[in-house]
């Protein structure tokens, strides 16, 4: 009898030191998810500033003739950024062309990168990009201060910045759209206001 008294006891023991630790272990958690919030796309550029009007360039795209970048134009823009070289911006090349497709009442994409044109060519028809707008033109990445790939700018239907960053994946995409939809410069700035 004596050593079923024990080792209830220490059954109970056991249990609770077991529930601080689990108690111990969800706060944790919980102050790990406060740290790392969703880091959305991170804007680095010198040139534009979210919420300034985004340059306005009338420039040639490969098989599309005349695309006009910026402005106000009924429809927002996203300007994605890319090179045939550049593997990551081959692997969100699917997220990317969806998104598009599936934001096209509101949105147009428009690709927009540097280089030969006949590396483009190919490239466009090998990833399936013929149905949107290619801009291959140093100008382009310049004047909206493109320094690393891929890199995203949102242009807002009234021909704002409304977003903008390196996107190295489709959650990096999707910020975007939510800071326009947030009206803040990203989805940084609003978990730092929260």
């Amino acid at each position: 009898m004596e050593f079923l008294v024990i080792s209830n006891i220490a059954l109970w023991i056991g249990l609770i030191i077991m529930g601080v630790i689990n108690y111990a272990l969800i706060r944790q958690i919980g102050v790990l998810y406060e740290r790392v919030a969703p880091a959305g796309a991170l804007a680095m550029n010198q040139n534009l500033e979210v919420g300034q009007a985004a340059p306005e360039l009338a420039l040639q795209a490969l098989g599309n003739g005349l695309i006009n970048v910026g402005g106000a134009q009924g429809k927002a823009q996203l300007l994605f950024f890319l090179s045939p070289d550049c593997p990551v911006c081959k692997s969100l090349l699917p997220a990317i062309k969806s998104a598009a497709k599936a934001e096209a009442d509101w949105l147009q994409l428009v690709f927009g990168s540097d280089g030969n044109n006949y590396d483009h060519h190919d490239y466009i028809k090998q990833q399936g990009l013929e149905d949107f707008p290619y801009i291959v033109s140093e100008l382009l990445g310049k004047t909206y201060g493109v320094a690393k790939l891929p890199y995203g700018v949102l242009i807002d239907e009234r021909g704002k910045v409304a977003s903008m960053g390196i996107v190295n994946s489709r959650e990096h995409v999707d910020s975007l759209f939510e800071a326009k939809e947030r009206q803040v410069a990203s989805i940084q700035d609003y978990m730092a206001k929260r």
